[in-house]
């Protein structure tokens, strides 16, 4: 059975934009769309659903909430199904479980209250740095009108995983009939870059050498399967958030790979996720690459 595309919604601006987005991907993807709320109301109002005649005004928020999402949803693409859930749930708990049988998990750049102001909600970025799944944060301006037919931004990260990335926005730019712009940043060492360098331009050639073969390796496994794509590589010297973030401008989803450990404690985000997610001007599709999973569907064959 296809696994659904699920968004988490709050009512906020930010949750409108992402039932707009994952609305247009069940379409693309020919998914059911799974529209979830959560909030520990039942904790803060004492009462469970289906016990007391007079519902708790939270759970009718919810209700309503959950309800104009999924007509919100049916009105921008009218050939999808759509679900909807009210959990009665600490919100991240929720998502993350969610996550576990989704085939993606979209969400607002932000939420209520002091939250708000942040430059990524904290449910949004603790979510995106947990998830079992590709998590899609829908940040940038809202468009207007159908989803453009521009491109999608790969940022190639180091690791074997990364063809997990690789092949999301594969897929991403297959079903838009767009370009894949796949970037691969490369560097000197931080004390290279001292007045008085240690190496010249044989070791520049060196590191850009390195990040052709990681570029060529990790594009080799997946390009093959999409033959429709029109694919442009770019390697680039300088940091991969400052060249991913210029990239992003004007483009329709920036996907980035974000390591995981099974087991591990805390969010696992590394430096390039964290400012793709506060600071991209796109949509940011983070894709764990999981080491040790209990989830072989999220692991790459090898």
């Amino acid at each position: 059975m296809e696994l659904p595309v699920v968004v988490g919604v709050d009512g906020s601006q930010g949750s409108l934009q992402a039932v707009d987005w994952g609305a247009a991907e069940a379409e693309r993807s020919g998914r059911t769309l799974r529209v979830v709320h959560a909030s520990l109301w039942e904790h803060y109002e004492g009462v469970r659903p289906g016990i007391s005649a007079d519902r708790p005004s939270e759970q009718v928020f919810a209700e309503n909430l959950v309800a104009a999402a999924q007509e919100r949803a049916n009105r921008l693409a009218p050939g999808i199904e759509v679900s909807t859930d009210v959990r009665a749930e600490e919100p991240v708990s929720a998502l993350l479980e969610e996550g576990t049988e989704a085939a993606l998990l979209v969400l607002g750049p932000r939420g209520h209250g002091p939250i708000a102001g942040m430059l990524l909600g904290s449910v949004s970025l603790a979510v995106a740095a947990r998830a079992h799944c590709p998590v899609v944060v829908t940040r940038g301006e809202p468009s207007a009108g159908p989803p453009k037919r521009g491109r999608v931004v790969l940022g190639i990260g180091s690791t074997t995983g990364s063809t997990l990335a690789a092949r999301f926005a594969f897929e991403q730019a297959r079903s838009r009939g767009c370009e894949l712009v796949a970037v691969r940043a490369w560097s000197f060492p931080p004390y290279q870059n001292m007045p008085y360098p240690y190496v010249g331009g044989d070791q520049a050639r060196t590191y850009r050498q390195q990040a052709e073969e990681t570029a060529d390796r990790i594009l080799g496994v997946v390009v093959g399967d999409y033959p429709e794509v029109a694919v442009e590589r770019k390697l680039v010297a300088g940091t991969a958030h400052q060249m991913l973030l210029e990239e992003a401008v004007g483009t329709d989803l920036l996907v980035v790979g974000a390591r995981r450990r099974h087991a591990a404690i805390g969010l696992q985000l590394g430096r390039v996720n964290h400012a793709m997610l506060h600071h991209a001007p796109c949509p940011v599709a983070v894709v764990p690459e999981w080491s040790g999973s209990p989830y072989p569907e999220h692991q790459e064959a090898t």
